[in-house]
């Protein structure tokens, strides 16, 4: 991983995105994070074709089940700390698991991009599930990279992972309209 050179800081947007595609940060966070998007464009899809109708309930839904799983693993931790939950918990808790917010970040610019009318509508969706399977090869490769797997290992991690969006799309595919 490259570091900034010391005394300088990365921009925001970089560290965002850098997180957003599993190339720092929790693997765990992003892979999940694409998976339900890929899930929710998948069943918003089933009924809405705009867009930006589709970044609206992927943005959404997303934001609501980090919110969840946040407050679920806060929950968690402190049942099993047997101590109550603190602001510093929260916030720590919170930027641990940003990566299922930015995991969204990809297909939601794909799905700006059709409802800006730069892409047609269906090529935006596409696109939006081709930026979700993307996400999690980058996410399967960092993982065996930190896991120092090579050969097999590094395809088998790799593949599972990209296996979870693939099962994805091919739902998609099998109620689109």
């Amino acid at each position: 991983m490259d570091e900034a050179e010391p005394g300088k800081r990365r921009a925001p947007a970089h560290t965002a995105t850098r997180i957003a595609l599993a190339i720092e940060g929790d693997v765990a966070s992003t892979v999940y994070g694409t998976v339900v998007v890929m899930a929710t464009l998948t069943a918003a899809f089933a009924t809405e074709s705009h867009p930006l109708e589709l970044e609206l309930i992927v943005g959404s839904s997303t934001f609501a089940l980090w919110l969840a799983h946040v407050h679920a693993h806060l929950l968690g931790e402190s049942l099993s700390t047997s101590r109550p939950i603190s602001r510093a918990d929260i916030k720590r808790v919170a930027r641990a698991q940003v990566g299922i917010l930015l995991s969204a970040v990809p297909s939601m610019l794909c799905l700006t991009l059709g409802a800006m009318g730069v892409l047609q509508e269906h090529t935006a969706v596409g696109l939006a599930f081709a930026a979700g399977v993307a996400t999690l090869t980058v996410a399967g490769i960092r993982y065996s990279r930190l896991e120092r797997l090579d050969g097999a290992g590094r395809v088998w991690v790799v593949a599972v992972t990209v296996g979870l969006g693939l099962l994805i799309v091919l739902l998609k595919a099998a109620f689109s309209h």
